[in-house]
């Protein structure tokens, strides 16, 4: 699937990957494509800018660790953070209910007039 498919949609997706707890870059562009069963690969490009500006927001605290030579950003959410998830979920299912309502639901006949 395509990056353009989640458009809309990447801050809740990189919200719910973070909240069992603190992750890497790199592990969150892993977290999102094993939960997704595949189905989702973010780009570096893609979700670098979007936590940089969730951490900017308040959503996201970041901190450097290190791991021998390495050092890696590591994002955890923030009490508005999780506000922010909350939200996204309940726009996320208001958005399927009402996709599915008109994908899911069979076209009725036309009526048709009666002939005068």
């Amino acid at each position: 699937m395509k990056t353009e498919a989640v458009r809309g949609h990447l801050d809740g997706l990189l919200l719910a990957v973070l909240e069992p707890g603190p992750l890497h870059g790199y592990a969150i562009i892993t977290a999102v494509q094993e939960r997704s069963g595949g189905a989702l690969e973010l780009r570096t490009g893609t979700v670098y800018p979007a936590l940089k500006r969730l951490e900017r927001l308040g959503l996201l605290a970041g901190d450097w660790q290190s791991t021998g030579e390495r050092r890696r950003r590591c994002y955890t959410l923030t009490d508005a953070g999780r506000r922010t998830l909350t939200e996204e979920r309940t726009a996320w299912r208001e958005f399927t209910e009402a996709i599915g309502a008109v994908l899911d639901t069979p076209a009725r006949p036309a009526r048709t007039r009666p002939a005068t």
